[in-house]
């Protein structure tokens, strides 16, 4: 997927919440780099893992706009504590979760990449602590969330059966997203199954807390739009990555969008769903060519942020 870019280590990042459990992160770190840090916030049923690839040329010192990335694990995935109560895997404890992350980091301002649950969060913090970011990448959500794509996240959130072996952790993958995923490559697969479950002494296991499923839910009648919370970014630089075949984000909302924000930069990845996955060449250096854009200063006061040790 990736061609020619690289992929590097990481700093392992365990910190503890608010209300005391053990959260995790990654720190991908370009050391000396003064452009704006990255925070990438996941999907729903997602991780941090999801952002290896674009995390990495990102900060790759050969790259020349590197810059610092931090990828979060919310509480109940990856490799964070599961929550004892399903009502805490709610918006608003994921965003303060990622704003104690912030502060353990010494970083503001940052731009965060956003995909689909973590966008939404995005636009949350553009309402609620607007100093905290400086810069926006929505990947695969908006304002209005389509009623089908919904549908088949609430059916199989909680209910995906746990595979045996990583083979079958392949295909099972493959089998649920290849509909709408025709352009990966079939020897990408067990990659990105590694993406989506933890790995427990070799073996498969559940990447988040199956209790997550209690926590959302459709809404009778019409849902709820978020122009409000797009609005919060119209001060931003934004960019709304769309797959082409996504069942969450219409082309009809999207224009809307760009209405909304004149300056907004659309990029639609071609034979992708919902939601794109960050690891093809053309759209990871896109998002790494619209960060530089969105720079507001080539060089950044030592006192702007803190490296992670």
């Amino acid at each position: 997927m990736i061609g020619t870019l690289t992929t590097k280590s990481w700093h392992d990042i365990f910190f503890t919440s608010q209300d005391g459990l053990r959260l995790y992160a990654r720190h991908y770190p370009a050391p000396g780099s003064r452009r704006r840090p990255v925070l990438c916030l996941p999907g729903l049923t997602r991780n941090s893992r999801d952002f290896h690839t674009l995390a990495s040329y990102m900060s790759d010192p050969q790259n020349p706009q590197a810059r610092d990335v931090l990828t979060l694990d919310y509480r109940g995935h990856g490799r964070s504590q599961w929550d004892t109560s399903w009502r805490n895997y709610a918006l608003q404890t994921d965003m303060q979760d990622a704003l104690d992350l912030l502060t353990i980091a010494g970083m503001h301002d940052v731009a965060v990449i956003g995909t689909s649950r973590g966008g939404l969060i995005a636009m949350m913090l553009g309402c609620l602590k607007p100093a905290a970011i400086g810069a926006v990448v929505l990947n695969d959500i908006g304002p209005v969330l389509e009623r089908e794509g919904l549908v088949r996240i609430v059916a199989y959130v909680g209910r995906v059966p746990l595979p045996a072996t990583w083979d079958e952790a392949s295909a099972l993958v493959r089998d649920m997203n290849a509909r709408s995923f025709p352009s990966i490559p079939e020897q990408h697969w067990p990659d990105i199954a590694r993406q989506w479950f933890n790995d427990d002494h070799g073996r498969p296991t559940a990447g988040y807390d199956p209790q997550l499923g209690k926590a959302i839910s459709l809404i009778d009648g019409p849902l709820p739009s978020l122009w409000p919370q797009f609005q919060a970014l119209a001060r931003l630089p934004v960019m709304v990555v769309r797959g082409e075949h996504s069942d969450l984000l219409s082309p009809a909302t999207l224009s809307d969008m760009r209405l909304r924000h004149p300056d907004l930069v659309p990029l639609t990845v071609r034979g992708q769903g919902h939601a794109p996955l960050l690891r093809d060449r053309s759209t990871v250096i896109a998002i790494a060519e619209f960060l530089g854009r969105a720079d507001r200063v080539a060089e950044r006061a030592p006192d702007r942020r803190r490296l992670i040790a």
